[in-house]
């Protein structure tokens, strides 16, 4: 149970005692410090004497400094900085009183005019100051700051009192994905939301949360993504739809993984992967020069240029450059490159398909050099089991997925419509997963008669909001970007 310190206490009683409320109400903010800021702009102090417009403002106490029967402080609030002067003389001896019992981390507010202090500096001389909540705990100490990460993501709440540039990375996912909705709204598509509690997780081959509804008496799963009820959507008659919204897998935790995460999924009829790459990249690229101020965004030691057109390559291609091999590749090729660079103790979980295989080749030696933005296509049927097989290559389909800084972005396909077949490749993943796979998929048999009404031609795609956001902000961990992140319990962080 929360300890509160004794000392803190008894100032709080003696507030009161003094008619001094610690948590007053109905205290009115008009104008934010950004704006008592832009008002005063370039203005002399002459010029700001002979102006009589009173601010209303509030803001967090982050350095006080008195003076006698003076005092300076400075106030922190969403948009930013700002310097207070306070004068005994013309707040009144009670509200003077009140100042001098305020503590750095309190909430203050005060209304007055704007003023230039002797070196410049524009302040907003107090008419009246109020103490608006009282702070109980002390700050970090100003020198030392508060930095460390884990602490910094237990108490976020801290993390943004404290410092600017967490406020600013939350700031611009905001924007992100405000931006993304208006361009998604511009494009004729109708904002959507689908269940995150379902009888059946579907749309990714992934390890499910589990839960029990009581009053039905049955199992649910937290949803680990929302695609097949999006498509379900398109075959009653929305052509153009997207969901921006949580997605939960029940998987390990990295610095690019949380099992709580956003996606973006959005799904068009009508259209083809290629078309669905053609508007990932004008809607990333813009999102880059907003955020990052141009195309040239640096991402750790990295500087990704992310100017159109982007590469497109082939999985097959991609593999065979970096690996030295000769098209077509073969189940044979590739396992005879990967055993010549492992030992035989890291080959327990070989592959035994070229699907397979071909996907840990991928990983293992392709991935992480892909820095610029990369549309890497044509991945094998079997480790696709959504995607449209392609007309030329019935084992390949038409899928890509988007890689930036050694990292997936997106993933994107052109959909799977025929029934039948999907029918075919859910008992497969159904198999698989009654052989011992926990990622593998469910036979959803109401998406299958959804199908079955018959779904026109359709692109879909996903994108990762936190693994984007972490690209355009310089963020090395997931965490960084999840206001409130999954971490161990403070009882099993002493443990450890």
């Amino acid at each position: 149970m929360f300890e509160f310190d004794p000392k803190r206490l008894a100032k709080l009683e003696s507030l009161r005692e003094a008619g001094i409320e610690p948590y007053p109400n109905g205290l009115t903010v008009k104008h934010t410090l950004a704006h008592a800021v832009a008002a005063g702009g370039e203005a002399t102090q002459e010029e700001l004497a002979e102006r009589s417009d009173e601010f209303f403002v509030a803001g967090r106490l982050m350095f006080k400094n008195e003076m006698g029967k003076a005092g300076f402080a400075r106030l922190l609030d969403s948009t930013g900085r700002m310097q207070i002067y306070v004068k005994k003389n013309d707040v009144g001896d009670d509200a003077f009183a009140e100042w001098k019992k305020l503590d750095l981390g309190d909430w203050v507010y005060v209304s007055g005019t704007l003023m230039r202090t002797r070196r410049g500096e524009l302040s907003i001389k107090a008419k009246t100051v109020r103490l608006a909540s009282k702070c109980l705990e002390s700050l970090p100490d100003k020198h030392k700051g508060f930095t460390d990460g884990e602490s910094r993501q237990r108490m976020r709440y801290l993390d943004l009192a404290i410092n600017e540039d967490t406020r600013k990375t939350f700031a611009a996912r905001s924007l992100i994905v405000r931006r993304i909705r208006e361009f998604f709204d511009a494009q004729g598509f109708l904002e959507v939301e689908t269940p995150m509690m379902q009888a059946i997780p579907g749309g990714a081959a992934a390890r499910p949360f589990v839960t029990h509804h009581n009053a039905l008496n049955m199992e649910l799963y937290l949803r680990i993504a929302p695609e097949l009820y999006l498509k379900r959507l398109v075959v009653g008659g929305f052509e153009k739809v997207y969901e921006i919204n949580r997605n939960f897998r029940n998987e390990g935790i990295s610095t690019h993984h949380n099992p709580e995460f956003t996606m973006l999924e959005f799904y068009q009829a009508w259209s083809t992967y290629e078309d669905l790459m053609d508007l990932t990249e004008e809607l990333v690229a813009n999102l880059a020069v907003e955020v990052s101020g141009g195309s040239m965004v640096t991402y750790g030691e990295l500087e990704v240029d992310f100017t159109a057109p982007w590469r497109r390559v082939r999985m097959d291609v991609a593999v065979a450059e970096k690996c030295g091999l000769s098209l077509p590749l073969t189940y044979e090729s590739l396992h005879e490159k990967y055993v010549a660079d492992h030992s035989p103790s890291e080959d327990v979980n070989i592959p035994v398909t070229y699907g397979k295989m071909l996907e840990v080749m991928f990983e293992l030696y392709v991935e992480s050099t892909l820095i610029n933005p990369t549309f890497v296509t044509h991945y094998p049927a079997e480790i696709s089991p959504l995607s449209r097989r392609n007309d030329e290559e019935p084992d390949v389909v038409d899928r890509f997925e988007l890689f930036v800084a050694g990292r997936e972005i997106a993933n994107g396909f052109s959909e799977l419509n025929d029934p039948v077949d999907q029918a075919a490749r859910f008992e497969a993943q159904a198999a698989a997963k009654a052989g011992g796979d926990e990622e593998a998929m469910f036979f959803d048999d109401d998406y299958i008669q959804a199908l079955s009404y018959g779904m026109p031609p359709t692109a879909g795609e996903g994108i990762g909001i936190d693994r984007l956001v972490m690209l355009l902000t310089n963020q090395s961990s997931i965490r960084e970007v999840i206001l409130f992140p999954i971490l161990r319990s403070k009882g099993q962080q002493e443990e450890s």
